[in-house]
């Protein structure tokens, strides 16, 4: 496959009348909508050419994962993190909120405690409840501008009853990485309190900091991968999300057959447009991953320039995802959601994620978008 290596991050593609879930949330009003996490850009050119080739074969029957996109996850969790993963570990998904689900069946029984770190992104609050389950809020902390892992918290709030904890990692929506420190330490309390964990991963390739690297929880030492299911996919790396592929990996064999027991029956096969699609992006599309980290490196520079200039707004510095999560508890607007959709600005408010006074910005669209997105912020702000 032959595809010319220019990416283009700046063309506005009008995604309206596309059945858009993002877009189609405010037909009919002059709202520009940065919620929901899928980007506005155009996939890497590769999965578009493999996906046309692959409708051209004409016939659209039942099918499984192909032995080549199997090699290419496994070389890209090596190559990536130094992770080694047998192929018996995966677990193909159509979805990750599926796989969160699925975790929190196989995982203790009726009524036992699910545990996870707020704010967050909502299904881990919902999956627990979903699944007969109770679940267990347990707040990040806000030290200096930046967001931490309470783990003093996290220990208090364990009971006998608590057998699994949620992970996100890289953390949506405050966009941390978490460090091989914190993760270290997290390590620690989950095998002294005997815990699950599922790790979901799936913005391990959108860290935008140089000096910062995603790592694995499953990959820090044996001990702990036979005691996590690490949830990941190429959806919002290479915005595919609409094509449904995602896989868990989950290297103890009881674990493992837990997982599968839950989804018997349930789950459905991956659509083999998505196997395409992720076949083809983690084949070819690191050029486009590079690309697009680099562009969006200088939107989350708009959105922090911009965010410093609105009194009573702030931000912790965006280390992964293009997420920014944005602090208006100082302004004195009970509903900063509204305040800005009601500026023509569509956002998603922070009660969703466990935490009023918050609003959560996609910034992953057009460099222009973004901007008049911006403008008409800051006018709303400055003539509240």
């Amino acid at each position: 496959m032959t595809i010319s290596q220019t990416f283009d991050f700046d063309t506005i593609i009008d995604r309206r009348d596309s059945a858009s879930e993002k877009w189609d949330k405010y037909a009919g009003r002059d709202i520009l909508p940065l919620w929901v996490a899928d980007m506005d850009f155009p996939s890497p050119p590769e999965v578009i050419e493999a996906l046309r080739e692959r409708v051209d074969h004409r016939i659209f029957g039942y099918t499984h994962a192909p032995h080549e996109l199997v090699s290419a996850v496994l070389d890209r969790l090596h190559q990536e993190y130094g992770w080694q993963v047998d192929p018996s570990w995966l677990v193909w998904l159509p979805g990750l909120v599926c796989g969160l689900n699925v975790a929190c069946r196989a995982v203790g029984a009726q009524n036992d405690e699910v545990i996870t770190f707020t704010p967050i992104y909502p299904p881990f609050m919902s999956a627990p409840a979903l699944s007969g389950r109770t679940p267990v809020k347990v707040p990040l902390q806000l030290r200096e501008g930046r967001w931490e892992l309470d783990l003093a918290g996290l220990e208090r709030a364990i009971t006998p009853r608590t057998w699994l904890l949620l992970l996100c990692s890289p953390h949506n929506p405050v966009g941390r990485v978490w460090s091989r420190e914190e993760l270290e330490g997290l390590a620690e309390l989950v095998e002294r309190h005997d815990l699950i964990v599922c790790s979901d991963e799936i913005h391990a390739g959108l860290v935008l900091d140089s000096d910062k690297r995603h790592l694995p929880f499953a990959s820090l030492r044996p001990e702990i991968a036979r005691r996590t299911i690490t949830l990941n996919a190429p959806s919002k790396t290479y915005n595919i999300p609409g094509l449904g592929c995602s896989f868990a990996v989950i290297s103890d064999p009881e674990l493992r057959r837990a997982f599968k027991r839950a989804m018997a029956g349930i789950v459905p096969h991956v659509n083999l447009l998505g196997y395409t699609a992720a076949l083809a992006a983690y084949r070819h599309g690191e050029p486009w991953r590079q690309a697009l980290i680099e562009s969006l490196r200088g939107n989350r520079e708009l959105v922090q320039d911009a965010v410093a200039k609105m009194a009573g707004l702030s931000m912790a510095p965006v280390e992964a995802t293009y997420l920014a999560w944005i602090d208006a508890r100082q302004s004195g607007i009970a509903e900063p959601g509204r305040f800005f959709e009601e500026a023509g600005v569509g956002l998603s408010d922070g009660a969703d994620f466990g935490l009023p006074g918050f609003v959560r910005l996609n910034f992953g669209c057009p460099r222009e978008l973004l901007a008049e997105a911006l403008r008409r912020m800051q006018i709303a702000w400055t003539s509240r």
